[in-house]
């Protein structure tokens, strides 16, 4: 029988050894399985986490100045997803400001039009 070369799923380097093996070594196949999972992220997972990056995302560009006020509906047009957040704080007033890393977020309606208040994460907030 014939030995057909064999080359790594990854960085296409031809294969020595074993011959069901696919990979060269484990950093290939790690970055192999990294990219597969890219193009499908079906797994909870990554769902959450790109949803998180999306609205860390939206949260910075829209709030440049520290703390600015956005109609809701033109952050959830971009795909913005309220219930994705990493942590909270409640200030005195007991609101409740929802975070995505180091910027945060609080729904409020201004004259019947629904609006997100912007935050950015200061010292004072970890006590």
């Amino acid at each position: 029988m014939e030995n057909q070369k064999r080359y790594c799923l990854s960085c296409n380097k031809e294969l020595e050894g074993r011959s069901d093996k696919k990979f060269c070594d484990a950093h290939c196949k790690s970055s192999y399985q990294y990219q597969q999972s890219k193009l499908n992220p079906s797994n909870f997972y990554t769902k959450v986490n790109n949803q998180l990056k999306l609205n860390r995302k939206l949260l910075k560009y829209y709030n440049t100045s520290g703390k600015s006020t956005i109609r809701s509906s033109m952050l959830l047009e971009k795909g913005f997803n309220p219930n994705f957040f990493t942590h909270y704080w409640k200030n005195k007033k007991g609101e409740v400001y929802l975070f995505v890393y180091e910027f945060g977020f609080i729904k409020r309606k201004e004259r019947n039009i629904e609006k997100y208040v912007l935050i950015k994460w200061q010292a004072y907030m970890e006590k």
